[in-house]
Order: structure tokens, then sequence, then C-alpha cells
């Protein structure tokens, strides 16, 4: 198991840098990030499930919290905060960044949505408004 040895966010450039012991470093976008968030949310209990996160050009990192010893939290400014990103998976989105971008960009072309947040083509993507219950 890869565990970095140190990550820095960026907020400039809005991009989660890795490093590791063996001098690697990876840095990864927040969109990237949140579009590929290992939630259940986005990845579905079942592929069939799996919802793809459209409009997410613009969103940031608002917080990033450590889940014990194997995994981190991360908060996104449009205000996703479920799914744990454990080091074999944070691993994986950092070598196969390149395959994994490329397969989003050609999946959200294809079914006719946009990364910009406010293009009116995400509308049947977006996930309805999850209500809360009192008691």
């Amino acid at each position: 198991m890869f565990v970095p040895v140190d990550i820095t966010y960026h907020r400039q450039s809005k991009e989660l840098e890795l490093t590791y012991d063996n001098a690697e470093s990876f840095r990864l976008p927040a969109e990237y990030l949140r579009v590929n968030s290992p939630s259940a949310e986005v990845q579905g209990h079942t592929p069939d499930e799996a919802r793809l996160p459209v409009g997410k050009r613009d969103v940031s990192i608002v917080g990033i919290e450590p889940i014990g010893m194997y995994a981190l939290k991360i908060i996104f400014s449009d205000g996703h905060d479920s799914g744990y990103y454990d080091w074999d998976y944070l691993r994986k989105l950092a070598t196969q960044k390149d395959a994994l971008w490329n397969a989003y960009l050609i999946r959200i072309e294809q079914l006719g949505a946009s990364r910009d947040p406010d293009d009116p083509r995400n509308e049947p993507f977006k996930l309805p408004i999850k209500k809360s219950c009192h008691h």
C-alpha cells in the first residue's frame, strides 16, 4: 500500500498534491476528485446505480479530514462530503489520472452534459434535493 507522506491542497489551482516517500508527487484537481468520488451517491451500490456528476468545473475543496490511518474524507464546495478516499483509491486516481479523466470527458460528451455548473443540459443529471427527517 502506498501511503502519502505529505498531502497539500493548493487553493489557487484547486489541486490536491500527494507526495510519497519514493519522491513521487501527483496533483489531482478538485473537479477530478469530485467526479470520481468513491461515495455511493456517485458510484451507486451497483454499477447500474452509478450517477455521472456534471457541472463540477468550479468545485473546490473546503475541508480534508483524516479517517483513521487509512483514508481521507474530502469536503467539496458543492456540499458533497460522503465517500472515503482510501490510500489505494487515491493512488489509483493518481496513477490512472489521464485515462480516468479522458473516460469522464468522453462519457459527459456522449450524454450531452457539461462540466459547466450553469449549463441547462445538466438538468436531467441533477440529484433530487435531500429532505431532512424531523421527529
